[in-house]
């Protein structure tokens, strides 16, 4: 067993952790307050590609916790797959949309316009409810053209007040099936976003931060790529703690807070 070693910084997932469809889970924001008074860091790590950084910043500070500065999304992460001025078809939504842009110029969305002529570079997939036939019929030929298939996460599902709906993981499931094409995915848990956290956090060690999240694959699989310890919560996707590899099991937020500051 290792040593427990008191947290400079709280890794924090948002959807199933903080809020559900950016309605707050009860204790949620006086958590964060609280391990931020103790002087812990709080970064939100998030596979939401859907939304924009500016977004999820306005998100945040409407239910009163600022984070400019402290956010990591899997948008972020898909944009270090690319490379500048490679052509890039997009499946997913304004957050993707915009971190995509920022790397290249020459971007299509699949679902704003007809499929351009020539040859793409990458076929980049998030999160998006506009995904239909065409979609997905787009993406298939841009990838038998030649592009690289690159997924911001592979998050079966997404946590909703009114129970999971199709996350961005099913719509790259379909491409991926209909291609014959494996991803390469860049969220949580795998080592893109790893490397932007580490970026983010500086000189920090893996063992001063804990990753919590709601999935034991999606981020206790991500507090294994970094090294960190994993608290899991009860208060998203998961809602039992039976088979659950992890750290810390708490039934929310605030209560893994309340544990933290025990340290």
């Amino acid at each position: 067993m290792r040593k427990t070693v008191s947290p400079k910084v709280v890794l924090c997932d948002l959807d199933g952790v903080v809020w559900l469809a950016h309605q707050p889970i009860p204790g949620s924001v006086r958590a964060i307050a609280s391990l931020r008074e103790a002087g812990i860091r709080v970064v939100f790590v998030t596979n939401n590609s859907f939304s924009t950084y500016d977004e999820q910043v306005a998100a945040l500070a409407s239910i009163g916790i600022p984070a400019e500065g402290d956010i990591v999304t899997s948008a972020m992460s898909a944009a270090t797959a690319m490379k500048s001025g490679w052509r890039v078809l997009v499946c997913g939504g304004r957050g993707l949309i915009e971190e995509v842009s920022r790397v290249t110029k020459d971007v299509v969305v699949a679902y704003h316009e007809p499929m351009a002529a020539g040859n793409f570079d990458a076929v980049v997939v998030g999160f998006h409810r506009e995904f239909n036939y065409q979609v997905l019929t787009d993406a298939l030929t841009a990838v038998h053209g030649g592009a690289v298939l690159i997924g911001s996460n592979d998050d079966p599902t997404y946590p909703t007040p009114n129970g999971p709906i199709p996350g961005g993981g099913s719509i790259l499931a379909a491409i991926e099936k209909a291609s014959g094409v494996t991803p390469t995915v860049t969220g949580k848990p795998y080592g893109p976003m790893a490397q932007l956290v580490r970026e983010l956090c500086g000189n920090v060690s893996p063992e001063e931060m804990v990753m919590v999240g709601d999935r034991s694959d999606t981020d206790g699989g991500f507090a294994r790529t970094l090294g960190a310890r994993f608290a899991m919560v009860l208060s998203g996707v998961t809602d039992t703690a039976e088979g659950v590899d992890a750290d810390i099991i708490e039934a929310d937020l605030s209560a893994v807070a309340q544990t933290l500051l025990k340290e």
